[in-house]
């Protein structure tokens, strides 16, 4: 499986964004985090530095509309190869930025793809 990259890595157990980086590494997914606050979450290196990532597959967004705007274009820069809106994600604007750089969109909840192998 190809390398995730969550985006809104919490340190808080009931996150969703926890959650999946739990579920996605016991599916041994290769994962890395993003988030506000530096940590480790089931052997993952809660980072928050943009540049320490690179061949990115999957980008799974935990990050409201507004505050997604700040890493439209680092985000693109990545290149993944889909990003994926789970609920509360949901940002039409983007998606049009997303495909018309070649980027595939899935608005989708990753714990669901997950637990139905549909990931």
């Amino acid at each position: 499986m190809q390398k995730t990259l969550v985006i809104g890595a919490s340190l808080k157990p009931s996150r969703y964004s926890n959650i999946a980086i739990k579920k996605l590494t016991e599916k041994s997914i290769e994962t890395e985090a993003f988030g506000l606050k530096e940590g480790l979450l089931y052997g993952v290196q809660i980072k928050t530095n943009f540049v320490d990532f690179q061949n990115t597959h999957t980008v799974t967004l935990y990050l409201n509309p507004k505050n997604q705007e700040a890493y439209y274009q680092k985000i693109i820069d990545l290149e993944p190869k889909r990003v994926i809106f789970n609920p509360g994600t949901e940002n039409p604007n983007f998606y049009s930025l997303l495909r018309e750089n070649g980027i595939e969109v899935e608005v989708a909840c990753t714990l669901v793809l997950l637990a139905t192998d549909q990931y």
